[in-house]
């Protein structure tokens, strides 16, 4: 399994208190994390970087969830999406909602189970890109030295305050 600091999760969420938690908690655990608190910080975010997994809530101000969601998997098709939701009925959910989707929780969600849904929708998603480029396994690899090198080198320049090119 790879080490949780190589998967990139973007959180979507306008709970700013949920969200600040959350990436609190995956950043300890390891992960790189990006949090956005509205659908359209999201897609510039996807824009702009790759990431493996999003968690995003499906009632937001401006573009909802499930707008959000489809515009994700549009800029990229491999990331895998989580979709938390506070209403406690599945049947109040839109329609079409789990149609792009990982997987979904309900809010309040244990960190344990997210983060065991996020590691797995990482897993999916690299298996997806196995089937679709069997050749590229062992490129995948070497690949991943330089993903490390410059994840390190972003987190050196978040921690020494260096601005990005």
């Amino acid at each position: 399994m790879k080490d949780s600091s190589e998967i990139r999760v973007l959180l979507v969420d306008d709970e700013q208190t949920l969200l600040k938690f959350l990436s609190k908690r995956l950043l300890r655990d390891g992960f790189t994390v990006k949090i956005t608190f509205c659908g359209e910080e999201a897609v510039q975010a996807a824009s702009d970087r790759i990431y493996d997994v999003a968690v995003v809530d499906i009632n937001m101000p401006g573009i909802d969830g499930l707008e959000t969601l489809k515009m994700l998997t549009e800029i990229q098709p491999d990331m895998q999406c989580v979709i938390l939701t506070g209403l406690q009925n599945p049947e109040d959910l839109p329609q079409g909602t789990e149609k792009n989707a990982y997987r979904l929780m309900f809010k309040p969600v244990d960190f344990e189970s997210l983060t065991q849904t996020i590691r797995e929708a990482h897993r999916h998603k690299l298996k997806l890109q196995k089937e679709k480029n069997p050749r590229e396994g062992s490129h995948a690899q070497d690949t991943s030295k330089d993903s490390r090198i410059k994840r390190i080198f972003s987190k050196m320049q978040k921690l020494y305050g260096i601005p990005d090119e």
